[in-house]
């Protein structure tokens, strides 16, 4: 055993630092092993791929050894709450216990941060016209003059649909950086510079990406002197990664610039150009580009895009409205041209206009050789032009790091990273065959702990009346447990669906609560939820649902999933690595489409049995797991939970749960 093998022991041990400070701690052999093979790839160099069943206890695992290596070391997370968890809890708690002196920074991407030079401007622009986002607008003022990190996750109100927020944040165009009037208060750049400075830091995978590209958030020059990359929830970095690897552009961005013209021009520019004129074409050019899609209620739909139209669109028209747009953004950059040295804003709105200009133009031509190329329409329309997956870009990066004579150690973690008794589908989307692996199972007992079931005679996924069948399923079960249930759904049209149809099926002297997903923030209604102790409460959510929820106990007994995750089928991406796999005379289906269902199957189940005391039962709606033989498959790679196969046994299993002895049996 090496010094920092035996170093990782001695915190986790009975009698250990760990013991010594968490109410309740027992040792976990699974965690131990975890920390000790971070600790010693991490002083010998090299990759490691890590499973990590729910319940291990990976973020101590590869937080106490980062602390104790005396490295640099750089923290990439999927989302921000977890970035925040690390940041606000986990790390603070470790640093005390292990009585550490190491800084800690935390380093977010340019729109979670408050800019000043824009909050300046905000209330002057003319753009809030209603109450309630000027009361909003007073509210980040009041924030903005106590603040010290200037992260506007401080602000709840302040989500990311908020009118409000592009209003006081920058984007990558618009900031003038050290030009800036305000450059010495900046919260980003202070930001950044704590992180040159500090000895662990936390970012997440959208900037890690986005730098990688772009070069522009702090990232670029921060990972040069880290010694360790740590990948927490790694299961996401291909998804996240081929969105910021390739460029893109949207209609977002073409209006955001069109607001910042009109105001600045009239600060700066004033009677030099129709600026108000300039933006109309622009606008109207917008509009007619959007009537070409079909309105997104629900949720935005990719179209693939590989030649000069996107598919389903007639090229003859797509040109001349994306000439109509080019024309627009062209008629701006001449006239910002000619006053561009009046004023810094100028120079960058000048920028801004023939970088949009030059995406736009390009894209009357076909994708070019070896990406893929998608358009999203919803609210707006995003064009995205990427790689299929990061494999070229991570095996360039490891590869360089971990050569001969490298000590740079690379470390991905998740508790879903495969299917059964392969890795192989993340390996390969993430270029890293040559990492060393590890597959650590759960400590908890699935067995007693929990129970799963499959309906018999249920609506087929593909019935008009599936979701309703799941509303009536859902609703018969919370009136036994009286709430303590989450409904996982893997879309949004179905989430709706259900959600109205759980409160028009519960009777009125029934009290319990709907939640359903969009009503409120993510934050607020598990805040409700837990609240509560689930009790009276059933929530029903979508994607955002699926991971990074953690409610133990009694307050959630009950998890109902409408059907197996199988991404859409007219998904650009999956039909261009489908494509791949079919060329290379391997399986679209078995190598590609069910290892990604089977890992967000995982991911959505691992909501369920989060302590060793929690006792629950787990339903997934989709007959194909008891008929097909691929479905048979993902049962058996779930946790080996107690199967019940008749309705009767279903319900004898809730009304258990509603039993207070959590030793009393199913």
């Amino acid at each position: 055993m090496t010094e920092p093998e035996a170093a990782v022991a001695d915190v986790f041990g009975g009698a250990g630092t760990l013991a010594q400070h968490v109410t309740e701690y027992t040792p976990r052999a699974g965690q131990i092993q975890m920390a000790q093979a971070v600790a010693r790839v991490m002083s010998t160099g090299g990759a490691l791929v890590v499973e990590a069943g729910t319940g291990i206890g990976k973020t101590y695992a590869y937080l106490v050894p980062a602390l104790q290596s005396g490295h640099k070391v750089l923290i990439s997370t999927a989302t921000k709450a977890l970035q925040d968890q690390l940041f606000g809890r986990d790390i603070p708690e470790l640093l005390s216990m292990l009585k550490s002196p190491a800084r800690v920074a935390l380093l977010k991407g340019r729109s979670s941060y408050l800019c000043l030079h824009r909050l300046a401007s905000a209330r002057h622009d003319g753009m809030l016209q209603t109450a309630a986002p000027l009361r909003l607008l007073a509210q980040v003022e009041q924030w903005a003059a106590a603040t010290r990190q200037g992260d506007v996750a401080e602000v709840p109100a302040l989500e990311e649909s908020s009118q409000v927020l592009p209003l006081v944040t920058s984007t990558r165009e618009s900031c003038t950086a050290s030009k800036c009037p305000r450059y010495a208060d900046c919260f980003l750049y202070k930001a950044r510079r704590d992180a040159m400075n500090a000895d662990m830091v936390v970012i997440n995978h959208h900037l890690f990406f986005a730098d990688s590209n772009v070069r522009e958030s702090g990232v670029a020059e921060l990972l040069p002197t880290v010694n360790t990359v740590v990948f927490d929830e790694a299961h996401q970095l291909n998804d996240i990664g081929v969105q910021f690897l390739g460029r893109q552009w949207s209609t977002g961005q073409i209006l955001a610039l069109g607001r910042d013209v009109v105001f600045v021009g009239a600060q700066s520019a004033r009677g030099l150009a129709d600026w108000p004129w300039l933006v109309e074409q622009i606008e109207m050019a917008v509009v007619a580009l959007h009537a070409m899609f079909p309105e997104q209620k629900v949720a935005a739909q990719r179209a693939m895009w590989q030649s000069v139209a996107p598919d389903g669109l007639p090229p003859a028209v797509w040109a001349s409205r994306i000439t109509r747009l080019g024309e627009g953004l062209r008629a701006l950059a001449r006239a910002l041209e000619g006053v561009r040295d009046a004023h810094p804003d100028l120079k960058v709105l000048w920028e801004r206009t023939c970088v949009l200009l030059d995406s736009v133009e390009s894209a009357l031509l076909p994708a070019q050789e070896g990406l893929i190329r998608w358009v999203e329409s919803g609210l707006r329309l995003r064009c995205v032009e990427s790689p299929m997956d990061i494999s070229e870009a991570m095996r360039a990066k490891v590869a360089v790091d971990t050569g001969q004579d490298s000590l740079r150690s690379w470390i991905f973690t998740s508790a879903t990273l495969g299917v059964g008794q392969s890795l192989d589908w993340f390996l390969s989307s993430s270029g890293l065959q040559d990492a060393e692996c590890l597959r650590i199972p759960s400590p908890f007992d699935y067995l007693k702990q929990a129970a799963v079931y499959v309906p018999k005679a249920f609506a087929l996924p593909s019935s008009p009346q599936h979701s309703h069948a799941v509303a009536e399923l859902a609703s018969e079960s919370v009136q036994i447990l009286g709430g303590h249930t989450l409904v996982l759904t893997t879309t949004l049209r179905a989430m709706k669906q259900i959600g109205e149809s759980i409160r028009q099926m519960l009777p009125g002297h029934i009290d319990i609560r709907v939640l359903v997903q969009g009503e409120a923030s993510k934050r607020d209604l598990l805040a409700q939820f837990q609240a509560a102790n689930g009790r009276g409460m059933i929530l029903v959510g979508s994607a955002t649902f699926w991971e990074g929820v953690d409610i133990p106990g009694r307050a959630l007994q009950l998890l109902v999933i409408d059907k197996i995750p199988f991404a859409p089928p007219d998904d650009p991406l999956l039909q261009a690595r489908c494509a791949q796999a079919e060329q290379e005379g391997r399986s679209p289906f078995n190598e590609i489409q069910l290892p990604m269902a089977g890992i967000a199957l995982k991911q959505g189940v691992g909501r369920l049995i989060r302590r060793e005391s929690d006792r629950g039962v787990l339903v997934v709606c989709d007959s194909r797991l008891r008929q097909m033989g691929y479905g048979k498959k993902l049962l058996t790679a779930l946790p080996p939970m107690r199967p019940l196969s008749e309705a009767e046994q279903y319900y004898a299993a809730l009304h258990a749960l509603t039993r207070v002895s959590t030793t009393d049996p199913y």
